[in-house]
């Protein structure tokens, strides 16, 4: 098959273009050109937030699937969904499980109610809009990903703090649950989703298939890490007694946050292959060592004035 990756040179791109070509798909990934296209894949350069631009840039061209990566408001995606209505026999969407209300019973599941006070309420927008649209769509949802090119700071926040013996500091009681999602498990999926008839129309949580607490991925993070789990030092502290402005102390939501991926597990014929510890090795190892990123400077600013009110 003939298939677009809107964006495609950063993290879930990477992944996922290396599985389309390895299945043997032409593969065209369209984005400002910042940063060249691997061997043997094809590259449009132009600006997604340009809708004449990409009229005039894809308006001719064909494809049989569409993989939107970076669509975040309904601006971003309506215009090359509206390009491509009637033309294209898939189009997968990379929506987020943080479109989810935060609710009593957990884990998530797709028919949930969404918050519309969310930051992330555009894709909600987005995929109502793919399907009044009528167009062939699947909505991706993951919670956290994860993984060797993440450029969030989720595990690297935890690996700055355990490689040089810092405490970590964690928001509340340290017992909320979350939950991640290794990269290339999610790149998997999206793969999987690709001449599903069954995926037409539907939303699949995509994550690991543990969940974990804060404590526990402090822990979780220290043996990825090499060092025993009960070496890392967890300190407690309650978030509201501080006011960090636009700083960020913690780089996930103080919440319960985790979805079922049965859905998605019985639908896609598809299976998380990472665990959460081999996961975090694979990202500590491939990644955050690789990149040398145990030897640079890192502001811990805001967890030292953390510790001074301890």
């Amino acid at each position: 098959m003939r298939i677009l990756v809107i964006g495609g040179t950063r993290f879930i791109g990477v992944y996922l273009t290396r599985l389309l070509v390895a299945a043997g798909h032409d593969v065209v990934l369209y984005n400002r050109g910042n940063h060249a296209a691997p061997s043997g894949v094809g590259q449009i350069v132009g600006d997604r937030s340009n809708p004449s631009q990409l009229q005039e840039k894809l308006g001719n061209e064909e494809f049989d699937v569409i993989f939107d990566n970076n669509g975040r408001e309904l601006s971003d995606t309506q215009p090359l969904a509206e390009i491509f209505q009637g033309r294209v026999k898939h189009f997968i969407y990379m929506s987020s499980a943080g479109v989810y209300l935060k609710c009593d019973q957990m884990p998530h599941i797709e028919g949930d109610t969404v918050d519309p006070q969310s930051r992330h309420a555009g894709k909600h927008e987005t995929e109502a809009y793919l399907q009044q649209l009528g167009i062939p769509f699947t909505s991706i949802r993951p919670t956290y990903i994860y993984g060797p090119k993440n450029y969030n700071p989720l595990e690297s926040w935890f690996f700055d703090r355990i490689v040089r013996d810092r405490p970590i500091l964690i928001p509340g009681h340290g017992t909320h649950f979350t939950q991640l999602g290794h990269v290339q498990d999610l790149a998997k999926a999206m793969v999987q989703v690709i001449g599903n008839e069954k995926a037409i129309g539907q939303i699949y949580n995509i994550s690991g298939d543990r969940y974990v607490t804060f404590d526990g991925l402090a822990r979780a993070c220290a043996v990825a890490v090499g060092k025993s789990a009960n070496d890392v030092k967890i300190l407690h502290y309650d978030p509201k007694k501080f006011d960090f402005g636009k700083r960020k102390a913690f780089p996930m939501r103080v919440q319960h946050f985790f979805a079922s991926i049965n859905k998605a597990q019985l639908e896609l014929n598809w299976q998380p292959e990472y665990s959460l510890i081999s996961g975090l090795q694979d990202s500590f190892q491939h990644d955050y060592l690789a990149n040398g990123a145990d030897k640079t400077s890192v502001d811990f600013s805001v967890d030292d004035e953390i510790l001074q009110s301890l």
